[in-house]
């Protein structure tokens, strides 16, 4: 839902979210508005229009890979790559973010796996001719790409506890192991495998094309969130990738610690899209739905739960836009995104419960959208780092001790 307001001291701008209480959005400069906009477009008349029926049948439209090609959006947050050059600001990634997921959340993470998590592994990690090489096919989205991390018998532990592992025979590494939960992955022509080197016990990258002997995707089947989204469990089984297709720049997990730095950021911005979208659809059904007489918006508990949201969204806004300006200075370190992700994803459950509650009975119906934000969220809530992780690296970070064990 959207609404068009007349401008102000502060900036708001056409078109502004109702959610958007203190206009966060006029902190962008005009050419980055635009671009979202754009965004917000085809979100509302192109992709929302699939949304439902995707989701209760489990597949992934197909159709979106070409409604994205044709907007343009893929490769902004990188210099020379993609139609906007230079590289745009982290905070209109993070609104980008926010956008998609307002509308989607699994529709959300399709492109930020192809956006973010592979295509940033590839710009951050490999060298200028293997940017050359992937990255403009990737931003035309003439090719879509995957991040192959989290295993079947591991999550949190792994960065030391990675069991699929690389073995280097001449030009050749030989890949073995198992990953689960990888989005994209049963249709990814590029998917960024991390393994770790037998030889120096290290956690290296590779780009497995799609088609390489002894590479197996398997859709994941019977999800309860995320239905959008085609995750997969991989099987690497003498997986042979040339040298040439080992990302240069990654030596240890150190390395992956930063692409996931960067990208626990752009998570947190996807739960706020989850708040924003579910009270948008609280807010229209509490004017709409009439009770006793009168719309449900002119009872105080109704207006108790929009306020809390309402507050939640701007407090979690406010700090995703100090957080974005602290990555465009270069600044920002792991504890401000573990911080980010761990606070503003316990404010989405919150909000997501709290916006279902408007719905009453009516809230566990597809119909009404809501209980497809509702389900989804969860799924947000633990991918990227749970809660719990997160809240150690902070606690980490502020007492000077690990807690880690």
């Amino acid at each position: 839902m959207t609404t068009t307001v007349q401008p102000s001291a502060v900036g708001p701008i056409a078109d502004e979210l109702t959610a958007d209480f203190y206009h966060y959005e006029s902190l962008l400069p005009e050419e980055e508005r635009t671009i979202l906009l754009k965004a917000r477009s085809l979100m509302r008349d192109k992709i929302k229009p699939l949304v439902n029926e995707s989701w209760a049948r489990g597949e992934f439209p197909q159709e979106l890979v070409a409604l994205f090609r044709d907007s343009g959006l893929a490769g902004l947050p990188y210099e020379g790559y993609g139609e906007h050059r230079p590289a745009v600001s982290n905070l209109l990634s993070g609104m980008l973010a926010l956008e998609t997921a307002r509308t989607d959340a699994s529709v959300s993470t399709f492109f930020g796996v192809h956006n973010g998590l592979a295509m940033y592994s590839i710009y951050s990690g490999g060298d200028q001719e293997q940017r050359d090489r992937w990255l403009p096919a990737m931003a035309a989205m003439d090719k879509i790409g995957a991040f192959a991390m989290t295993e079947p018998l591991g999550g949190s532990d792994v960065a030391g506890g990675m069991r699929t592992t690389a073995r280097r025979e001449g030009d050749t590494w030989v890949l073995n192991g198992a990953k689960k939960w990888i989005g994209n992955a049963t249709f990814a022509d590029y998917v960024v495998v991390w393994a770790r080197d037998v030889d120096d016990n290290h956690v290296k990258g590779f780009v497995v094309e799609k088609g390489t002997p002894g590479f197996s995707p398997a859709k994941i089947e019977n999800k309860l969130a995320f239905r959008i989204v085609e995750n997969a469990e991989i099987t690497l089984t003498d997986v042979r990738v040339p040298e040439a297709d080992r990302l240069r720049n990654i030596g240890s997990f150190r390395d992956v610690a930063e692409i996931l730095r960067a990208t626990r950021g752009g998570v947190a911005w996807q739960a706020l899209g989850l708040m924003v979208g579910a009270y948008e659809l609280a807010l229209d059904y509490a004017r709409e739905r009439h009770q006793f007489g009168r719309p449900i918006g002119g009872f105080q508990l109704v207006q108790d739960l929009l306020v809390k949201s309402l507050g939640n969204i701007t407090a979690s806004w406010g700090m995703l836009v100090q957080l974005a300006r602290m990555q465009d200075a270069g600044i920002f370190r792991d504890e401000h995104s573990a911080l980010a992700k761990a606070f503003v994803t316990s404010r989405m459950r919150e909000v997501v419960a709290w916006s279902r509650e408007v719905f009453g009975g009516n809230g566990i119906l597809l119909d009404h959208d809501i209980a497809r934000f509702f389900a989804d969220a969860e799924a947000i809530y633990s991918f990227e780092g749970t809660r719990e992780m997160n809240t150690l690296i902070v606690g980490k970070s502020i007492t000077g001790r690990s807690a880690f064990v």
